[in-house]
Formats: C-alpha cells, structure tokens, sequence
C-alpha cells in the first residue's frame, strides 16, 4: 500500500465529515487506506463515520490521551509505504496527494514533506513552514515578533527545504517515524510537530516543502485562541528546549514571562458571519431551501469572477469540486471581508470558518 491517512479527531463531527469526503475524492486513484482515530469524542463523530464512510478504519479511544498518542496509535495500524497526519478541520484537492507523492519519490534525503496551508478566508498560514526556534527566536515568538520563526526565506509559492513543519499536514514515510519514534507522547498538545520535525532533521533527513497543492485548514476547531492554549503552547516550546537545548534561566523566565502576557491578552477573532451583508450561492442547483435559513439576501451563480466585501460565498462542492472550491477561496482579494462557506448537500450544511483564531460554523439546511 502507497499511503496511509491518520486523522486524529476530537468533536468535530461535520468538519471531519467535511475533511473525510475531501480525502476520498483526493485517494481515488491511489492504494491508500483512511484511518481515524476519535479522541472519545462527546458528539456524534463515530457514528458518523460508521455511517457515511464504512471503508475507513476507525479507533475509538475511551479517553482523550492528547495528539502525539492518538495519532501514534493510528501509525501503528497503517500499512502504508508514506504516512500523512492530516487534521480534521482540513480540506485536501483531489489531486494533492497524487502531487505530494509524485514530490516525494523524487526525494532521496527526504524527512517530511508539508504543502501549502491557507485558512477558510484564503489567508496563507504561515506555520506552514517554519524555522528551528532558537531560544532567541522563540523568546521573540513569544513576545509577539514572529518574522523569524516562520520560514519567510522561502516564497510561499515556491518550493524548497525547510526545519519545521505543521501537524496538521505532514506526510512522511512510514520507517522515518518509526525510526525517530515517532510523536513524543510527553507532549500532550502542541509542540509535538515541532519535536518530531526538528528529531527528523537530527537524525539526518531533510524536511521539504511543497507549493503545488493548497489546503484549507479552518485552524479554529484544533487551535481554539484562549487563555489554556496559551498556557499550552508555550508550555510545550518550554518542553521542546529542556528536551533539546541546554538549560537557561533566562529563557526560562522570559517564557514564563510571555505565557502570563498571553494569557493575560489572548489574541481572539470573530468567527461568526455577523459581518455579512449578502450570500452568494456558487451551484447550479435550486437556492430555495438554503434561503429560508439565511437572514439575509442569497443569490445563485455558477463561478465567482470578482469577490464582493462582506460577501459570503457558500460553495457547493458537489458541483465544484474540492479543488476548484480551494482555488475560489485562495484567489480572494478582498481579504478579510469576503467569506466562504462550503456546502454539503448529502448533509444538508453549510460549514467553515472565518477566523482561524475561533470556532467555526455549521449551517442548518434542513431540520435536524
């Protein structure tokens, strides 16, 4: 088998609905195997799954043991010659794994392998490619000067080698993880992306990223911006440097010093549609019942040519497609003010997110 999908879902019942159909549609054409591991999630998540995606493998934890072990546990099951640890609030092209994989046969040294991440506004994230964080570059993360922690030597759309890599995309080999030992479990959440990237470096590989394939991920429904995620991660990037870098009481102490500023001022978005003024349905199907839900005017059209502020787009992939809906919502220009929703008809929902720093939001169509 080619390659093997771990999403590690906790409560997010429609965005991994969302993320499952995306990855079917993207593996069609690939030997590959979809595996997710649920977290003991409260909602309905793994009756979802058993119902609408019965070729998926699921894993149902009694407990949420955190990232690094659920998603350790799903690499365990994977027959896979590659691995992706892929998040559920993600959205894939039907051609991104084809194109990652295609990447990463020609690479000898490779370690892992990222790709282009941009929100559900069309934002490009930077975290898609980073740099090591010295103490000098976290202690400036921290206080709020990020330039150089995120790989900005490399333009987004090209691509090249990098240190670090997100969690919520990686593609890797099989026996590289295993061979570093794969997550840290210390790590509870956050950081662990971090340790195993900077593990695959040390043990000789080297870290790739791709610009020829774009992912949406909502970022909001994993990275929840409050005051526990701030404790969180800088705990972690504390953890990180007692693992790998020598002992130092000022770091020590700026760190402590940023996780009290953070958590004292955490940095939050609006994440609702309050802002919108109109919708604008992309389908060729009947707007009908989708208006009776809305509060404002709908209009129907089949492509988008220009992006109107304070417009929300609601996107219907089973006439577009995933990768034509990622490539409508990476074209904004009107940033942050045009918004985009995707519609799942199968469903009946209208779901995804305008900040990446909060929750995002599902739709009603119908009764349910």
């Amino acid at each position: 088998m080619k390659l093997s999908i771990i999403i590690l879902n906790y409560n997010v019942k429609h965005f991994l609905e969302l993320c499952l159909r995306s990855v079917e549609a993207a593996i069609s054409n690939i030997d590959a195997e979809i595996i997710v591991v649920d977290n003991n999630s409260p909602d309905v998540s793994c009756s979802m799954v058993k119902q609408l995606f019965p070729n998926v493998k699921l894993i149902e934890n009694k407990t949420n043991d955190g990232f690094s072990k659920g998603n350790n546990k799903g690499v365990k099951q994977a027959k896979g010659e590659y691995i992706c640890i892929l998040n559920p609030d993600t959205v894939v092209a039907e051609d991104t794994f084809e194109i990652l994989l295609k990447f990463a046969d020609s690479k000898s040294d490779l370690g892992i392998l990222g790709c282009k991440l941009i929100d559900g506004k069309g934002q490009f994230l930077p975290e898609s490619k980073r740099n090591v964080p010295t103490p000098i570059v976290s202690i400036k993360k921290v206080l709020g000067f990020s330039k150089s922690y995120y790989a900005t030597q490399l333009n987004k759309d090209e691509d090249g080698k990098v240190a670090i890599l997100v969690g919520a995309f990686m593609l890797i080999k099989k026996s590289v993880y295993q061979d570093v030992g794969g997550f840290d479990e210390d790590y509870f959440m956050y950081g662990e992306d971090l340790d195993l990237s900077y593990k695959v470096l040390k043990a000789g590989h080297q870290n790739y990223y791709c610009s020829q394939t774009t992912v949406v991920h909502f970022k909001g429904e994993s990275t929840l911006k409050d005051r526990t995620y701030a404790k969180r991660f800088n705990g972690s990037m504390q953890l990180f440097f007692d693992k790998h870098f020598k002992a130092n009481w000022l770091f020590n102490i700026l760190i402590w010093f940023g996780i009290k500023i953070v958590s004292i001022f955490p940095k939050n978005e609006e994440g609702t549609s309050k802002n919108v003024k109109a919708y604008v349905l992309v389908s060729n199907n009947d707007a009908h019942d989708i208006q009776n839900k809305l509060d404002k005017t709908l209009t129907l059209q089949t492509s988008v040519t220009s992006y109107l502020p304070h417009v929300e787009y609601i996107l219907d992939i089973d006439f577009l497609g995933f990768k034509k809906a990622i490539g409508i919502i990476s074209k904004n220009k009107q940033k942050p003010s045009s918004t985009f929703k995707f519609l799942l008809q199968k469903s009946s929902v209208i779901i995804g997110s305008n900040s990446s720093k909060s929750r995002g939001e599902v739709i009603y169509i119908k009764n349910n």
